[in-house]
């Protein structure tokens, strides 16, 4: 259990961070960067939990957990050295990404193929999961970014994130009744 009876530290000051396992790093480090927009898309789907109803709920609250779980996985580097850490360290793990892709299964079954691009926007809860799925890709781009530059980041991680962002994109449609109030895209429409 995390207990925080302070929340000010004052070890930040300088410009740097603990990571979970006690190292420090700039606030910028590419890995901060990582679990820093992951936390940001976290805040973007409370936003949207605002507005959903029926099951979405729970199911936005899962991802949410989840992304609690991945934010965790990014902040701890050496995934080599997670059989020393003394407990069993909290990783992404391949189930939750295949829980996305079969959500991602049932609800595009109901839709109707696209034929175009949309535009976000069409219902409220429809424009917050779009602006999650811009900010899910941002976070992905980070991810990968911490695993090109170190090549130490949880491949089940990126691709939780990768499959989020299809995810929200289906959620979206399906919360604008279906995809039938999807706006769609007019290329040229403004010449």
């Amino acid at each position: 259990m995390v207990v925080l009876n302070r929340i000010y530290t004052r070890t930040g000051d300088g410009g740097d961070t603990a990571l979970s396992d006690g190292s420090r790093v700039a606030k910028h480090d590419p890995r901060v960067e990582a679990y820093g927009t992951v936390d940001e898309l976290n805040s973007v789907l409370g936003i949207a939990r605002l507005h959903a109803e029926g099951d979405l709920i729970q199911r936005l609250s899962t991802i949410q957990n989840d992304l609690f779980d991945l934010g965790a996985d990014l902040a701890r580097p050496n995934m080599a050295a997670d059989g020393e850490a003394g407990y069993e360290v909290l990783r992404i793990v391949q189930s939750q990404v295949e829980r996305l892709e079969a959500e991602i299964d049932a609800m595009n079954a109901d839709l109707n193929p696209l034929r175009s691009f949309i535009l976000p926007g069409g219902s409220t809860i429809s424009a917050h999961l779009h602006h999650a799925r811009t900010v899910a890709r941002r976070a992905e781009r980070r991810a990968t970014e911490l695993a090109a530059s170190t090549g130490d980041a949880n491949p089940a991680a990126v691709r939780y994130l990768n499959r989020l962002s299809d995810w929200l994109f289906v959620a979206a449609r399906s919360v604008n009744d279906g995809g039938r109030a999807d706006i769609l895209w007019v290329p040229g429409a403004s010449r």
